[in-house]
């Protein structure tokens, strides 16, 4: 499978959990987060997760949003025994069954470092921005080669100019781009919001440790409190 074709059919993708969890279960959830994002970041192709933490005790929401860098390694995440242990034990310390939604597409191109967002922006936006980087880059590499494409198939040339062009958006030029914009993308209003949020994060945990369960996070972090 070629490269253009593993981006359509496999691309990268970021879910966002919602979850409310019951008043009496806050410490208990909150050790399941770290055990949850600790299992999480050892699956292949894991890019980072986020929490954001309830604003206010009358809305007892918690929203976990993170990224696999293909569908396929989310897959292998969904049907893991470590998911289904997690989410056992998450159960009983929520008030009803989590809300996922999975984001896939140009929707991903659209996120800003540090400050990932449910709501991408409108869609006007993201043509627009697409297109202008697209348009230099498949000038730039229809003429670099030309005399090398002039003498291919028309499909064949432009196999090769997307096989160039996808990657060099995805990794390249799109997050950079989604920067360049960011405040006509995300209006100062909607960013000011985000960075409220952001004060309530817990930030991406990267452990090395085994799979844990609530009892021994619970002792470590006694310990560590000593």
């Amino acid at each position: 499978m070629s490269e253009t074709q593993s981006s359509v059919n496999d691309p990268s993708v970021t879910v966002t959990i919602s979850r409310r969890v019951k008043p009496e279960c806050k410490e208990e959830f909150e050790l399941f987060l770290v055990g949850i994002t600790n299992a999480c970041g050892q699956f292949r192709g894991h890019l980072g997760s986020n929490i954001f933490r309830p604003v206010n005790s009358d809305d007892p929401e918690y929203r976990i949003i993170f990224k696999f860098d293909r569908l396929s390694n989310l897959r292998n995440w969904e049907t893991s025994p470590e998911r289904k242990q997690w989410f056992d034990i998450a159960e009983p310390l929520t008030v009803s069954p989590p809300q996922i939604q999975i984001i896939s597409g140009l929707e991903t191109w659209f996120t800003l470092p540090g400050r990932p967002s449910i709501t991408p922006p409108p869609r006007y936006k993201m043509v627009l921005v697409t297109w202008l980087a697209v348009f230099p880059l498949i000038t730039i590499i229809s003429a670099t080669l030309q005399e090398l494409l002039v003498m291919l198939p028309l499909v064949l040339r432009v196999a090769i100019v997307t096989a160039i062009a996808v990657p060099t958006m995805t990794y390249l030029l799109m997050p950079q781009m989604t920067k360049l914009f960011a405040v006509w993308l995300y209006p100062p209003t909607e960013i000011a919001s985000s960075k409220d949020d952001k004060t309530k994060m817990i930030e991406s945990v990267q452990l090395t440790k085994p799979l844990p369960d609530l009892r021994s996070l619970q002792e470590d972090l006694e310990s560590i409190a000593l």
